[in-house]
């Protein structure tokens, strides 16, 4: 069908796909368009139950939607907006997109989204479309009836956009009009059509409209028509002719809004604790994936050639001689052999006095001694030193780390973290999460694990960050995030490294940038309880950190860095001091070395 060059075509339709609701059928219906399909997910929970809930359903509609993302014209969203009232945030996220059309269904989506009429037609996000009844196959002939205006245009748009064997225009003036087509409101359109020369069109004169679209539509399978241009006096209309032609037409009819620029929809996030509530049990059902959901690793794989994105895994170690050669074999065999996930695994190794980097270098990959990196900074001790320096020896966009000391290792432990990142670029910063049996004496207990997140970790937040309350496990030790954040991060050298970061990427990205993953099951080896005591000190030093700089004031001394440990012998009770101090590491794009390497400007 030839076109006006001036006359905009349609190229992106945006469908809510409502779990246990409308979707399909509008998708369908968004395939007769040689358009770009974008389909959101949309989990609507009952007032009264808590919006974590809504987590399985969010889970099982990423599925379905996977399924028809495998389609090349569909882009499917897999940030599921999950609420009571989901109306605003995807008329926020339609903003966003600025996709060329809304697809809705005239009742299904409306009562699903808990959205009037009024409210989607007052207050348009962009062009929207609604539509009543199935378009099955491809239309022998499309109606178009046309006036003039910003609607006519747009239902030319949407008609011209359909495939089908033919379109018809009709416009209809009253008997006090002008001459037909001679009328202002028509003229602008009038040429536009006078250029395409497979568009039929007719003119009529008539009082009333409504019956005339009837008649002439009984040769049509599909009536595109603009709503009214005046303010609507009722929730349920779409205007009069509107109104009669969706009772009556025997077709399917799309009913078409213009779009204009409308105020800005706030959402107070931090109004009081039913809002942090609110807002936290949000967060959990949308951004709480499991690793099972990753296992397709060739998508994993396609998704990242697509970005253009590159993966490094970094792997630090104090004396795992046990466990790490497992670690690094399966991970080169299964995430670089056997699917190119990965562009390269390195050991940052904490100075081990057992066989760990041996065992690593036999394994084929590079060994540091974070240590022995960036020498003219005075070395520290602790894990976080080693994820610090581990930025700087890596490559990849994309930095994923897991321990070494994982019994029962998996690829889910790395490809669970990598999935959020590459199906959201909005994502910037994947926590993993896990059950964590105990083992005491012979036996396992299930569940046991995990004793300083829950009895100093995620009380202090729930203290002072509430907004990270959801997290399950902020403590673990397999997580990732995009370089670009993570080096712009404050690390901690210690045990406080992962609250840190978590804390950190929260308050410069906000909480929509942090995902969590569940990946089942880790086995590891559990520390005894002084080693706990030892952690659960700096992982409080590192959060009155954070709310020293928060607030503006120093609440730690130096004198509070030493921890007095209670030590018990035959000859009685005694006190040993051991300083546990959590220093900080600046940005690594603050570091001349990382600057040089990476190309980078301050």
């Amino acid at each position: 069908m030839q076109r006006h060059s001036e006359f905009k075509p349609i190229h992106t339709i945006l469908v809510p796909f409502v779990h246990d609701g409308p979707g399909l059928y509008m998708l369908d219906a968004a395939r007769h368009f040689d358009v770009e399909i974008i389909l959101v997910g949309v989990v609507v929970v009952p007032q009264g139950q808590s919006l974590s809930t809504g987590a399985v359903a969010a889970r099982s509609l990423r599925k379905t939607l996977r399924v028809f993302g495998r389609d090349k014209r569909v882009t499917s969203k897999t940030q599921i907006i999950v609420s009571y009232e989901p109306w605003n945030e995807l008329y926020r996220l339609v903003q966003d997109l600025k996709p060329d059309l809304l697809f809705l269904d005239f009742e299904n989506h409306l009562k699903a989204l808990h959205v009037t009429l009024n409210d989607v037609l007052e207050h348009p996000p962009c062009d929207v479309a609604l539509v009543r009844g199935k378009i099955t196959s491809k239309p022998k002939q499309v109606l178009v009836p046309v006036r003039g205006g910003p609607h006519a245009e747009l239902a030319l748009r949407v008609g011209l956009g359909l495939h089908s064997k033919g379109v018809k225009t009709l416009h209809i003036r009253r008997p006090n009009d002008p001459e037909a087509g001679n009328d202002a409101p028509f003229k602008g359109l009038g040429q536009v059509l006078n250029q395409i020369t497979d568009v039929q069109t007719e003119f009529a004169v008539t009082d009333d409209a409504a019956n005339l679209i009837l008649e002439k539509a009984k040769d049509s399978e599909v009536i595109i028509l603009g709503t009214t241009q005046q303010p609507l006096t009722s929730s349920a209309s779409l205007g009069p002719v509107a109104d009669r032609i969706l009772r009556e037409a025997p077709a399917t009819v799309i009913a078409v809004k213009s779009g204009r620029p409308m105020p800005q929809i706030t959402y107070d996030e931090s109004a009081g604790v039913e809002a942090i509530s609110i807002l936290v049990d949000k967060w959990f059902a949308e951004n709480t994936f499991h690793a099972d959901e990753f296992n397709q690793l060739h998508e994993l794989l396609n998704l990242k050639k697509e970005q253009g994105l590159t993966i490094s895994l970094a792997l630090p170690a104090l004396n795992e001689e046990q466990t790490v050669g497992r670690v690094i074999g399966m991970m080169k065999k299964e995430l670089m052999q056997r699917v190119p996930l990965l562009d390269e695994i390195v050991l940052i190794d904490s100075d081990s006095t057992d066989r760990t980097r041996e065992i690593a270098k036999k394994e084929g990959v590079p060994v540091y001694i974070h240590q022995q990196l960036l020498e003219r900074l005075k070395p520290r001790d602790g894990k976080g030193e080693a994820l610090w320096k581990s930025l700087l020896v890596t490559k990849g966009d994309i930095i994923v780390w897991i321990d070494t000391d994982i019994v029962n290792i998996h690829p889910r432990f790395v490809y669970g973290i990598i999935g959020p990142l590459l199906i959201n670029p909005q994502v910037q910063f994947v926590k993993g999460f896990y059950r964590r049996p105990l083992r005491v004496g012979a036996k396992m207990q299930a569940g046991g694990g995990g004793r300083v997140t829950e009895l100093t970790a995620r009380p202090l937040l729930n203290l002072f960050f509430p907004e990270l309350s959801g997290v399950v496990q902020p403590l673990s030790g397999e997580y990732g995030g995009r370089r670009g954040a993570l080096e712009q991060a404050t690390f901690y050298s210690g045990y406080g490294v992962e609250t840190g970061l978590l804390i950190d990427v929260y308050e410069r990205y906000g909480l929509s940038a942090i995902a969590q993953v569940d990946l089942l099951e880790r086995i590891h080896h559990n520390q005894h309880l002084e080693a706990l005591s030892k952690m659960s000190f700096a992982i409080i030093q590192t959060v009155f950190r954070k709310l020293e700089k928060r607030f503006g004031r120093a609440v730690l001394e130096d004198v509070n860095r030493s921890m007095k440990l209670i030590r018990h012998d035959s000859k009685g009770y005694s006190l040993e001091v051991e300083q546990i101090a959590e220093y900080e590491r600046p940005p690594m794009i603050e570091v001349a070395e990382y600057l040089e390497k990476f190309k980078r400007k301050l």
